[in-house]
C-alpha cells in the first residue's frame, strides 16, 4: 500500500511531544519575568487575562495571526507600552518564552522511529507552532522543517504542503503525512493526494466521515508499515 512513499512529513505539537505542559511553562516564565521587568502589569492582569489579550489581537490582526511569534512579540510589546514600559522589552521577553518553548519532551516512541526511518525517507516537520526543531531533543532527525510563519500560512491552508512538494520534487503520492489533528493535518493532507496516518495517543474515535489510511496510538507500527514496502 505505502510502496511509492519516499517521504514522510511530520506534525510537532501533540504528535511528537505533549504540548499543553510545555506552553504553560513558559508562559509562567515570562510572567515571573514580567514581575520583575513590568510588576504593574503582573499586579493587574493573570497569565490567563494576557492570554486572551493575545487572542483578541489575532482576531484584530488576522493577516499575522499564523505567525505566533511574532503575534506573541507585538502584543507584548502593545502591552508593555499600554503600562509606560519600554515597548523594546518584548524581545527579551519573546526570546525567553521561545527558550523554554522548545523545552519539549518527545513520546518515547518518537526519536527511535525518526530514526529508524531517516535511513530510507525524507523526513520533513511541518508545524502551526513555533517551537524550533533544531532546538529540543529532535535536533538532527528532519531534513526539512517548516512553520506556518516560514511559508505564511497555517495548516489546513496547502501552503506548508506546496512548500514541501517545491522542495523535495515529489508528488503527493510519494507523501506521508503524520498528524494528530483531522482538520489540521490528515483532511488537507488526504485532499492533495498524499497518503495520511493519524497518531490519537488519547484514545479518541475517528470521524465517520474520513478514515486516515492508518490510525495509531504511537509510531512504532508507522515503522513496521512503511519498512513492508
Amino acid at each position: 500500500m505505502f510502496e511509492r512513499i519516499r517521504l514522510v512529513s511530520f506534525d510537532l505539537d501533540d504528535t511528537l511531544w505533549p504540548t499543553r505542559p510545555v506552553i504553560l511553562a513558559a508562559e509562567q516564565i515570562l510572567y515571573q519575568w514580567l514581575a520583575q521587568q513590568a510588576p504593574r502589569i503582573v499586579r493587574d492582569l493573570s497569565i490567563m487575562d494576557m492570554r486572551d489579550r493575545r487572542l483578541a489581537f489575532m482576531q484584530q490582526y488576522p493577516d499575522i495571526a499564523h505567525d505566533l511569534t511574532l503575534v506573541r512579540r507585538r502584543s507584548l510589546e502593545l502591552l508593555l507600552v499600554e503600562y509606560g514600559y519600554d515597548g523594546r522589552l518584548a524581545e527579551t521577553g519573546t526570546r525567553l518564552f521561545r527558550q523554554a518553548r522548545n523545552r519539549v519532551t518527545p513520546w518515547a516512541d518518537v526519536l527511535p522511529v525518526l530514526q529508524g526511518l531517516r535511513e530510507n525517507y525524507l523526513l520533513v516537520s511541518l508545524s502551526n507552532g513555533n517551537a524550533q526543531v533544531e532546538q529540543t531533543p529532535l535536533a538532527g532527525c528532519f531534513h526539512l522543517d517548516l512553520n506556518a510563519a516560514e511559508v505564511g500560512a497555517a495548516k489546513p491552508h496547502p501552503a506548508m504542503f506546496e512548500a514541501l512538494a517545491d522542495w523535495s520534487g515529489l508528488n503527493f503520492a510519494q507523501m506521508m503525512h503524520v498528524g494528530d489533528d483531522l482538520q489540521h493535518d490528515m483532511l488537507p493532507a488526504r485532499d492533495l493526494g498524499m497518503a495520511t496516518a493519524w497518531v490519537h495517543r488519547w484514545n479518541l474515535l475517528a470521524s465517520k466521515k474520513f478514515r486516515p489510511d492508518l490510525c495509531l496510538f504511537n509510531l512504532h507500527p508507522l515503522l513496521r508499515y512503511l519498512r513492508q514496502r
